[in-house]
């Protein structure tokens, strides 16, 4: 029966997969035929795997998000509305005429322009931009669904104290198990527990944006641990902990190796600084490719029915986007694992004792 149900749901998720991706391709579609152009596979995928001003609810509504820029006439802020409105219904296409400068969405990207809507590049290159968008309201969902969890599996532990875990205590729980067990204790040796908090907010983050991720409707859909700025910042994080921590057998190995001709020492100290920084940069690269890679193929796979135009393709499109949907949330949790274990194995050289 398990089994049964779980089949009928992941034909579900399938199907409207399809539908949340074949709403914008066919307005894609109906756009193009009123101007003769042909369906834009790229276009449409990195539509899909990109940032946004706005936030895709159903159909054709969309939840306008803050635009918060900070120019060299100072901080404004506006709804992402306003480009829509200016355009008749189109955000690419508006111009908002603001109190400080005239700005536009070019490739989801705010820039100043000026009258004539051309681009102003002298202005924009001094512009910053703060505004809220899909990725960021996406993070914060993963975080207050994160504080929930934890904060509902803490009082658990408090409430029932000597029992048996009970459920939603009993799903997490195998879970901070496992990462102490398998991930900390083996690569960080006895000094695990100081570093499980870190280990354990990389582990169910990079898990519940992975899955939030492939959920292809409101509220998911965000390609957050697809963002390389994500990346970046809990590749530097890891950075920054490895190295703060690192003991001075670390630093000597680095700079005072005893086995290596004093001779070769520059040469020696150029290597480990690249494998310091190499490290983190392997994780970033590789959260980022694997995230991205997996919703570019499934994306593609649902695109092959509009550009051949007819749903007779649709049966083996369908059947490669159930085969890579599986193995999304395989990936999901592996690359979750993957990139918890390495950080652990990053500290636990950094902090590994010296052996005669």
């Amino acid at each position: 029966m398990k089994s049964k149900i779980f089949t009928l749901l992941r034909i579900c998720a399938v199907f409207l997969t399809l539908a949340a991706f074949s709403t914008s391709a066919f307005s894609q579609e109906e756009h193009a035929e009123g101007t003769g152009e042909k369906f834009e596979t790229s276009k449409v995928v990195l539509e899909h795997i990109a940032d946004s001003h706005s936030l895709h609810i159903i159909g054709h509504t969309h939840l306008p998000l803050p635009v918060i820029v900070y120019t060299s006439k100072g901080l404004e802020m506006f709804s992402s509305a306003k480009f829509a409105d200016e355009a008749g219904g189109h955000e690419e296409e508006g111009i908002y005429h603001g109190s400080n400068y005239n700005y536009k969405l070019v490739n989801d990207k705010v820039k100043i322009v000026n009258n004539a809507g051309e681009i102003d590049e002298a202005a924009t290159s001094g512009l910053y931009d703060f505004s809220i968008t899909k990725n960021v309201v996406s993070m914060w969902m993963s975080v207050i669904l994160l504080l929930i969890i934890f904060i509902s599996v803490s009082s658990s532990y408090k409430k029932r104290a000597g029992k048996a875990p009970k459920g939603l205590q009993a799903f997490v729980e195998p879970l901070i198990v496992f990462v102490r067990d398998d991930i900390a204790r083996p690569n960080i040796g006895y000094k695990h527990q100081r570093f499980m908090p870190l280990l354990l907010t990389v582990f169910f983050f990079i898990w519940i944006n992975n899955l939030i991720g492939l959920v292809p409707f409101f509220p998911g859909g965000a390609n957050l641990t697809g963002n390389i700025a994500v990346t970046l910042v809990l590749s530097v994080i890891t950075l920054i902990v490895v190295n703060l921590n690192g003991n001075k057998h670390y630093w000597s190995h680095i700079f005072i190796p005893a086995d290596v001709p004093v001779w070769i020492w520059p040469l020696w100290w150029v290597i480990e600084l690249v494998g310091i920084i190499s490290k983190p940069f392997a994780l970033m690269i590789r959260l980022f490719a694997n995230i991205t890679a997996g919703h570019i193929i499934v994306l593609s796979l649902i695109s092959l029915i509009f550009v051949f135009q007819s749903f007779a393709i649709a049966p083996v499109s369908i059947a490669f986007v159930v085969f890579m949907d599986v193995l999304e949330l395989l990936v999901a949790a592996l690359q979750a694992f993957i990139f918890t274990l390495l950080t652990a194995l990053f500290i636990g050289t950094a902090i590994e004792e010296h052996h005669h």
